[in-house]
């Protein structure tokens, strides 16, 4: 009797691999609809804490808002990518007119004024404050407020200070002993989005989006 052939198994299909690593499939930057959400959620709370309007101060240029809570906590929340763009959106949002910004303003008129360079500086302040907490191996209260200084204080103001200054026409240094009356209400605008923070992701831990390690799996804090 002779005996039947055998059937060599198929190759697996480019779906079937991207069923078994939807990690390496997703990639590190690609959105889904809750971060879509997200980035919503927060470039919409950016724009709420300007609402309370601004307040000026004297012989400074740029007045103070609650809009960098939001910024820093866009980035201890949604993390480095997903919280730029929640910044990116905002502040697209302000070039297109809307009156988002601290005191009802909007237009390319406003991005273009002495307070040009902390709005730019929110852009990488959110950035780097994500890129920071991202990389804890736990959330504390401790290593989010250090990671809400250093992005939404520091380098906000290494930005902002010298466009300001550039702007303005005052010197550099001048500039910079101005904004020291900002350090204040900014520590303790880091010191509320640290326990913030905190809390959210202790209630929700949904709410932050699972780290990805370097083989593309998701990882949690």
């Amino acid at each position: 009797m002779t005996p039947s052939p055998t059937t060599a198994p198929a190759p697996p299909t480019a779906s079937a691999a991207g069923a078994d690593a939807p990690g390496r499939a997703r990639g590190r930057l690609a959105l889904d609809a809750g971060d879509a959400a997200r980035i919503a959620t927060f470039a919409a709370l950016v724009a709420a804490l300007g609402m309370p309007g601004s307040l000026p101060l004297l012989g400074n240029a740029v007045p103070i808002t609650l809009q960098t809570l939001g910024v820093m906590l866009a980035g201890t929340i949604l993390g480095a990518w997903r919280g730029t763009l929640a910044v990116a959106t905002f502040l697209a949002l302000a070039a297109a007119g809307l009156p988002v910004l601290a005191g009802g303003r909007g237009g390319l008129g406003a991005l273009a004024g002495p307070s040009a360079g902390y709005l730019l500086g929110f852009l990488a302040g959110a950035a780097v404050v994500g890129w920071l907490v991202d990389r804890l191996a736990r959330v504390t209260f401790g290593r989010v407020l250090v990671a809400a200084l250093v992005g939404g204080v520091a380098v906000v103001y290494a930005i902002g200070v010298p466009v300001q200054a550039l702007v303005t026409g005052v010197p550099l240094a001048t500039t910079a002993q101005l904004s020291l009356v900002f350090v204040p209400g900014d520590v303790l605008k880091a010191l509320a989005a640290a326990a913030i923070t905190v809390g959210v992701v202790r209630a929700y831990p949904a709410a932050r989006p699972a780290r990805r390690t370097a083989g593309g799996a998701r990882a949690t804090s």
